[in-house]
């Protein structure tokens, strides 16, 4: 089969993530259909209620896809608390319905999961794709359980070599200009910083010196997932492939070591931003683990490129129009 004649079906399409992996696909000239809600434009986006599980079939009917990656997701820890319901519905009760629909048909799925699936204790990092999870926060746990749907339904239907999981930290990249910073956890610290400039010496913004990052960039993200696409559509002996995957760059930030980061890159000041170092409020409805930080070994060992864009330099490109 030609790359031509191979379709590629994004869901979140309108994403952060998904619109750098229907890119991917579509630079390797694979025809891209995405789906999405609320941004959906009903032409080159299908707006699909994921939650309907006859919609989920009739779009993969039409479709037709070889390859489904499974962006669309609620992960945003406090959003996630805030819709406990909601979130099981879209990270869990989706991917299951999108994998029974799936497996019936042949369709390989990749879907996207978090490092937060790990209880990132001190000294536990980094963690193999095979190690325990054990999430602290609600968000993790709905995320956990969408793999372990995925992966079981393509197990109990024969057909577990049509599952993978990929594994991904916090994620930075392009973002909509019409959502602005707001659609990565990264990005909005640009916000956050110059609007701490901007206000002078009037108070000061705490931030979180603690739990250690490792930001990857959106766009080796869908690198790699055309590349595990193509590795596992194409091995003959696909029971061999791990269901399991992880990726992750090698770049290690706190929050406040980010925005000093940005700082230095816009030329602001960042004396209004002091370092928390205490870690966790024990009264927070969110528990943030201390260090997740992902081994990409099992993706090594596919012969897969885990090499990811140096952080400082793809900011200083990003802004370079503010800074003349």
């Amino acid at each position: 089969m030609s790359p031509s004649s191979k379709t590629v079906l994004v869901t979140g399409a309108t994403g952060l993530l998904g619109r750098q992996v229907a890119k991917a696909f579509a630079f390797h000239d694979w025809t891209v259909r995405g789906t999405g809600f609320s941004r959906a434009d009903g032409q080159g986006i299908l707006k699909v209620d994921l939650s309907d599980a006859g919609a989920i079939e009739r779009v993969l009917d039409e479709v037709k896809p070889q390859v489904i990656v499974h962006c669309a997701a609620n992960r945003s820890p406090e959003s996630v608390d805030a819709d406990p319901a909601g979130a099981r519905a879209l990270n869990i009760e989706a991917a299951r319905a999108l994998a029974l629909a799936s497996a019936a048909r042949g369709i390989l799925v990749i879907y996207i999961s978090t490092d937060y699936v790990f209880p990132g204790r001190p000294g536990e990092a980094p963690y193999e794709a095979d190690a325990e999870p054990a999430p602290t926060n609600l968000y993790g746990q709905t995320k956990l359980d969408g793999e372990k749907a995925v992966l079981g339904v393509f197990q109990d239907q024969g057909k577990a070599e049509l599952g993978v999981v990929l594994r991904v930290p916090v994620l930075y990249g392009e973002v909509d200009k019409g959502k602005g910073h707001k659609e990565s956890a990264v990005n909005i610290l640009m916000d956050t910083v110059l609007k701490a400039a901007e206000k002078g010496a009037e108070g000061k913004v705490k931030m979180d010196h603690w739990a250690v990052r490792y930001p990857t960039n959106t766009e080796d993200v869908a690198r790699v997932c055309y590349d595990v696409a193509i590795r596992y559509l194409n091995e003959t002996d696909k029971s061999s492939l791990p269901r399991i995957l992880q990726f992750s760059s090698e770049d290690r930030y706190t929050k406040y070591e980010i925005c000093q980061i940005f700082a230095e890159i816009m030329g602001v000041p960042t004396d209004r931003i002091e370092p928390n170092t205490q870690g966790n409020d024990p009264n927070a409805a969110v528990q943030r683990p201390y260090d997740c930080h992902l081994s990409t070994r099992a993706l090594q060992d596919l012969g897969i490129d885990v090499s990811t864009q140096d952080f400082v330099g793809w900011w200083r490109r990003e802004v370079r129009a503010y800074r003349h």
